[in-house]
């Protein structure tokens, strides 16, 4: 992007999103499946050299796990196709540390097809873990020749089994079974995806979605999709993964100089900005892979509600871990949970006040003449955008009666880039009095603001500053 004479918050706006970050940031939500030969032996991190003997879950039910995630409210699923140990959860042809060497169907099975159909079957998308730290195979740590070996078994995932929605890399490069470690040659294996999969996004070690820097489900109160570019260099966001290695790390409170990654102070002297907007990671349990004795540590709905509104309402995209057992099926407690959060956001964002009140602006009309109506309808298609040079907007809502509120949702038109850096919400008290309830500053994709239930015939969003003109693409009331 050439910013040669453009002004400073026309460079900061002047970076857009893919349209297959568009469409994953419209997903939301998704599931993340952890399970490999880790669960039969209670690591988090195998060695590589665990038998393919010991690999056997005899009730595997893979309809169980997107049945799970499709009544939880989720979009997709990703599997761990092969974590740090190397095992392959298809019998793939470039290694015998596979299922085709286990107990399991006796060697017939194939995990990640199974997978892929039960995903197609609940109507929902299918994306693909596959970590480039590999300890079993003896080529890791000598450069080509394991980049060919991951680019062949990339392959196989990204041809064999439909369509990919994402293809999840994390940075983890420890040592191989020869105590050498792995230069990723990261531009290539980008190529390979972009090839056969052209619109699956590459995450956290990739250039399309970012790890937004903790699994404790902890989002930033001013989350920026803009960033400078060099956060997706594959160096860096592999540096910065590998920081998951350290539970304390992974687990803390995001920390001074990560809250803020894309404010105009942080961007100014940033030569090249980037679209990479952040993903919230976390597991329903203290580990990513299963453990009995982590029963009674499961997140509860009130804990998985909270995660939710704060990381889908914060501009970011949830991706829930639920670890099958060793039998291959998720714990009861994990699945009634998850469905509680399901029917949770089915009921409480099925109807939408906005549409039975009167919406008003100022200004009045947008750039093109058009009315407050826009505001009703969630697509890219029908959005209320200021006129050049205006940067406030105020958003008022009226009913005929008092309605209890729960929940207010906004949203900006995201191809316009993210745009609006303060506003409040204001509610009409008694004697016709306005209270304001919340001070905030970033929309972007998605804001989820808390209510608390106040009764009250009409709100308003005043939109106090944006970068240029905010361009408004949804306003719901729940």
């Amino acid at each position: 992007m050439e910013y040669k004479g453009m002004k400073e918050d026309e460079r900061l706006i002047s970076v857009t999103p893919s349209k297959r970050q568009i469409a994953y940031q419209n997903m939301e939500y998704f599931c993340f499946i952890h399970f490999t030969v880790n669960t039969f032996t209670g690591s988090e991190w195998g060695l590589g050299d665990e038998p393919e003997s010991i690999f056997n879950p005899e009730e595997l039910d893979a309809r169980q796990w997107a049945k799970t995630a499709a009544e939880g409210g989720m979009k997709g699923l990703i599997l761990t196709c092969k974590h740090h140990d190397g095992f392959c959860l298809w019998p793939s042809k470039y290694t015998e540390h596979s299922i085709k060497n286990s107990p399991y169907k006796n060697g017939k099975g194939d995990i990640v097809r199974e997978t892929a159909e039960a995903c197609k079957e609940y109507g929902l998308k299918f994306g693909v873990y596959l970590s480039p730290w590999d300890r079993n195979n003896e080529s890791y740590g000598k450069g080509k020749e394991y980049d060919d070996y991951y680019v062949n078994q990339l392959t196989e995932l990204l041809t064999n089994y439909g369509d990919i929605f994402v293809i999840w890399l994390d940075g983890a490069c420890g040592e191989g079974s020869n105590g050498k470690k792995q230069v990723y040659d990261w531009q290539r294996y980008y190529e390979v995806m972009r090839k056969l999969q052209p619109n699956a996004v590459i995450s956290i070690s990739g250039p399309d979605i970012r790890w937004c820097g903790n699994e404790a489900g902890q989002v930033r109160p001013s989350e920026w999709s803009v960033v400078a570019a060099d956060m997706t260099d594959p160096a860096i966001t592999a540096q910065l993964s590998q920081q998951e290695d350290n539970e304390e790390f992974r687990n803390r409170p995001l920390d001074e100089t990560q809250a803020d990654l894309g404010s105009r102070e942080c961007l100014r002297n940033e030569e090249k900005l980037a679209y990479y907007p952040a993903e919230t990671d976390v597991s329903i349990r203290p580990g990513w892979f299963y453990h009995e004795e982590e029963d009674d540590q499961v997140r509860s709905f009130e804990n998985l509600k909270e995660i939710y509104l704060s990381s889908v309402g914060g501009n970011t995209t949830l991706l829930l871990n639920l670890p099958p057992m060793k039998n291959g099926k998720l714990h009861q407690t994990d699945v009634n949970n998850v469905k509680m959060l399901g029917d949770f956001i089915r009921s409480t964002f099925k109807d939408n006040l906005a549409d039975i009140a009167e919406i008003t602006t100022v200004p009045e009309k947008d750039a093109e003449g058009k009315n407050a109506d826009l505001l009703r309808v969630d697509d890219y298609e029908n959005v209320f955008r200021n006129k050049a040079g205006d940067r406030e907007l105020t958003i008022h809502l009226q009913w005929t009666e008092k309605k209890k509120l729960s929940y207010l949702v906004l949203k900006e038109a995201i191809p316009f880039s993210q745009r609006v850096e303060k506003f409040s919400v204001w509610y009409a008290a008694e004697d016709a009095r306005k209270e304001k309830m919340v001070d905030a500053t970033t929309i972007g994709y998605k804001k989820i603001i808390d209510l608390q239930g106040v009764e009250t015939d009409a709100i308003e969003i005043r939109i106090e500053d944006s970068r240029v003109a905010p361009v408004i693409s949804f306003v719901g009331v729940y």
